[in-house]
């Protein structure tokens, strides 16, 4: 014999849904810093451009030695900039007083909205900006629930 559940015991069930699901949505949208003391990386300013046949990011990349910029596809939706600096930059020369440490490099991952093929990318760096064309995938399924 089943024991039919109480509407107390749903409405629990519906408000531990809702309290996981506002915890993701805290944490994905939550201010973080923007630099990492143990790498001493900055995380650099990005622009994603969406067009009907590729995508445009762009990264604010100052005081960078053109020659160490890397940029990896992680996946066809997700690619990393790393790039060394030619001067170190400390906490001070940003203005900021109470923290101690020093940067060296730039480093962020740059979440992409759509599907792009990564082997046609091409990368363009003038006057500290770089600018990366990613030409879309074509012919991928969308899944339909």
């Amino acid at each position: 014999m089943r024991r039919r559940r109480s509407i107390f015991d749903i409405m629990r069930e519906h408000m531990e849904e809702l309290e996981e699901i506002a915890e993701e949505m805290f944490d994905r949208f939550m201010e973080r810093p923007s630099w990492d003391i143990t790498t001493h990386s900055l995380e650099p300013l990005c622009d994603v451009f969406v067009s009907s046949d590729r995508v445009i990011v762009t990264a604010d990349l100052p005081k960078v030695d053109p020659k160490s910029i890397r940029v990896n596809g992680i996946s066809d939706d997700l690619i990393e900039i790393t790039a060394k600096m030619r001067v170190k930059v400390n906490f001070e020369d940003l203005g900021v007083t109470h923290r101690r440490g020093e940067f060296s490099c730039f480093s962020c991952r740059v979440p992409l909205p759509v599907p792009v093929d990564t082997s046609r990318a091409r990368a363009r760096f003038r006057r500290g900006i770089l600018e990366i064309t990613l030409p879309r995938k074509r012919g991928y399924e969308i899944k339909v629930e």
